[in-house]
């Protein structure tokens, strides 16, 4: 075997070990990553050949976890690992940004990247995601397939006030940074990531970090590779041969038309819809047997070469946008909320041909997500999910449930909104947002952010402060013009050179995801970006509160009713109960649903019910039943059961105590009959508890006015 090792330095007394030639050898490239215990298995293999017909770059990127790598069985009823998690699909999304782009661009073979987590550090401090693209990129650089790479990926995190890389999982508790970056040794390719409201200067200065640590990842990559005997790449031909008489034909033919459309300000679909006939047109004008010859395959092709071409030119020269704005300018914008009468929260968010319609659920502390990898057992109490329907861009295909790019969206959401919620004492409820998107012509992730917003506040949920977000696009050339775009369309993210997510309150960014399609974009260029994102999402913001300015005072009436308290962890046993009994009869008799988790060494009770009696019912029963009986106390009891020598009286949910006949009244009691009945209320004091046995004496006599005595009593 021809094993070699490289090793990277990352700060702090910490390696990185890469390794190959050792395990999955038939693979076209492997690679093992190291470190401490945590090792990431990544593998590459791509076809020989192309698949007819192919344009594109069909690439699958995978990263599983392994339970056995934490020495763990998988939860649930099959012990087996399924389908990847969320969590599993989110980091395999960002290794996949980043090597996408960096593949020829016509190299069509099916390519499959795999990255698996085959053993974890036993402390759990290590966090893989952050070595996941690094060991993927590895793999590639020691194949023979072509790449235009090495790239590396990272996490930058910062620490009271300290910018880290990679940093362990319990220095990241207390970041206001957390973002994963990947790049090139030249170029910044994918940002993603949240914040606590940092600023647009604190937000480049991190990328910047980031990108120097990347830079010794990719040259030891480059080590690797030579070392590996992998520098030179398989040949291929994946495309058809150009017919460049076609080629200049279609483009003498379609230019100006392409132009005229592109100016016009259309719709999405009738954009769509010119363009095709521009296309049909050109085809039309060759005679029949003409056509029979006609490669349609390579006019489609030249026909979207031209089309970007004409656009991005538009765009550049002309500050031109096809939708007629400025290249600033925010599409309009409408807002409505408290739209769905029977959600406990709704609102509409509509920006041109966008609209998300979102709604909250407010739910009990059963509702949490259990979350179950090998390094990370935890649950779950804000959930955001987005939902793309096919008709939100008119396609008439079914919907088959949540995909990729859905999980990723409703990421960047969740990471926008979750800082701003209340704290758990202000809000016990378990938070479900939805965002289904109705319409889609660019950015229905940030549309889901400002619906998510508004709903939020429709609710009554108490959030810090509002979060808007829009997406910003970029055009250049390789003359050093360009044209940062605020607000793209679809089709401007599809032509142009950027698409820049950015979240944030008036005080700063939330979250942020950025994807680069272009080298040499300079820091200035982004800072221009962040820039004029800022002004965008203040002008979003402003709109978004013209419709509802702050959260509703109150919950909606049809929201259940919820209160917490808290009791020592010792009385937990004595709230459930044995085998439940006792939780199980107050939620019974008062229609609650009641939960209890032990925190920093006490109960934590929440109950949520129909109504506020409910609660103040259920409540008042478990302060009952975890009280502690104090002497002298005045109690409003219950009558349980009548005796010769007098009454046990309930005066705390499961505690009796004995009124004598003699501490029933002043004058003489001759039967408790008499006085008293069973399930009688009667109020009664505690005089007494028995050191030895804990019983507790009564008196109702001790309440009762005491008689005057008579002259002729004796003294």
């Amino acid at each position: 075997m021809n094993i070699i090792k490289k090793t990277i330095d990352i700060g702090n007394g910490r390696t990185v070990e890469i390794e190959t030639g050792k395990l999955a050898k038939q693979a076209d490239g492997s690679v093992v990553v190291k470190q401490g215990d945590t090792m990431l298995l990544a593998t590459v293999v791509s076809a020989k050949e192309a698949k007819e017909d192919v344009d594109f770059m069909p690439l699958s990127v995978d990263y599983r976890e392994k339970f056995a790598a934490a020495g763990r069985f998988p939860g649930g009823f099959r012990k087996r690992e399924g389908r990847p998690s969320d969590e599993e699909i989110l980091v395999a999304r960002l290794i996949d940004r980043a090597l996408r782009p960096l593949f020829p661009d016509d190299y069509h073979a099916d390519t499959f990247v795999n990255v698996e987590l085959i053993s974890a550090d036993r402390k759990g401090e290590v966090m893989p995601d952050a070595l996941a693209g690094l060991a993927a990129s590895a793999a590639i650089a020691v194949s023979d397939i072509p790449f235009h790479g090495p790239i590396s990926e990272v996490r930058v995190a910062r620490i009271n006030g300290e910018l880290l890389i990679n940093p362990t999982l319990s220095q990241l508790e207390n970041s206001d940074i957390d973002i994963m970056l990947a790049a090139t040794y030249d170029n910044i390719l994918m940002v993603e990531g949240d914040m606590k409201e940092i600023s647009e200067e604190e937000m480049l200065e991190a990328m910047k970090f980031g990108h120097e640590e990347i830079k010794k990842h990719c040259l030891i990559q480059k080590e690797l590779e030579k070392e590996a005997g992998a520098t030179e790449k398989r040949t291929y031909n994946h495309e058809q041969e150009d017919d460049e008489e076609l080629r200049k034909k279609l483009k003498t033919a379609v230019k100006e038309k392409i132009y005229e459309v592109a100016k016009s300000a259309l719709s999405k679909h009738e954009r769509s819809e010119k363009f095709a006939e521009i296309k049909q047109e050109f085809i039309d004008s060759f005679s029949e047997e003409e056509q029979e010859e006609l490669n349609t395959v390579l006019i489609d092709k030249y026909f979207h070469e031209e089309e970007k071409e004409v656009v991005r030119n538009m765009i550049l020269h002309d500050r031109i946008r096809l939708d007629g704005r400025k290249l600033d300018e925010i599409r309009p914008i409408w807002c409505e909320t408290d739209y769905l009468p029977g959600a406990h929260g709704s609102a509409i968010f509509t920006r041109g041909e966008t609209q998300a319609l979102a709604t909250v659920t407010l739910g009990s502390p059963l509702d949490v997500q259990t979350v179950d990898r090998p390094l990370d057992q935890s649950k779950e109490d804000f959930l955001l999910h987005y939902n793309f329907l096919p008709f939100s861009t008119g396609d008439a295909r079914p919907y088959r449930g949540t995909g990729r790019r859905e999980i990723g969206h409703g990421n960047l959401a969740h990471r926008a909104l979750a800082g701003v919620l209340p704290d758990k004492e202000e809000n016990p409820y378990t938070v479900r947002v939805v965002s289904d998107i109705l319409e889609s012509n660019g950015s229905s992730s940030m549309a889901t952010v400002c619906a998510g917003t508004l709903a939020l506040m429709d609710t009554g949920v108490q959030i810090k402060k509002p979060v808007s977000g829009i997406a910003m696009g970029l055009i250049t050339d390789d003359k050093g013009n360009f044209a940062v775009l605020s607000d793209i369309l679809g089709d401007e993210d599809h032509l142009g050179d950027m698409d820049f997510k950015v979240t944030g309150t008036p005080d700063g960014i939330t979250a942020c995801q950025m994807d680069i399609k272009v080298d040499g974009l300079s820091y200035e260029i982004l800072q221009q970006a962040l820039m004029q994102a800022k002004e965008g999402r203040a002008y979003i913001l402003d709109k978004m509160l013209e419709t509802i300015s702050e959260p509703r005072a109150e919950l909606k009436s049809h929201v259940p009713g919820i209160a917490s308290l808290i009791i020592p962890s010792d009385m937990i046993g004595t709230v459930i109960g044995p085998g439940g009994k006792i939780i199980q009869g107050i939620q019974a008799d008062t229609g609650t649903v009641i939960t209890i988790e032990e925190v920093d060494g006490f109960g934590n009770v929440v109950i949520m019910g129909p109504t506020q009696d409910s609660i103040t019912e259920a409540k008042n029963y478990i302060k009952g039943l975890t009280a502690i009986p104090e002497v002298g106390h005045v109690y409003n009891g219950t009558v349980k059961k009548i005796v010769d020598f007098g009454a046990f009286v309930e005066i705390l949910p499961g505690k009796d105590g004995l009124l004598h006949i003699s501490e029933i009244s002043y004058e003489r009691t001759n039967k408790v009959e008499d006085v008293l009945k069973e399930g009688q209320k009667i109020e009664v004091k505690l005089i007494g508890i028995d050191p030895r046995t804990k019983k507790l004496k009564l008196s109702r006599k001790a309440l009762l006015p005491k008689p005057e005595r008579r002259k002729n009593d004796k003294k």
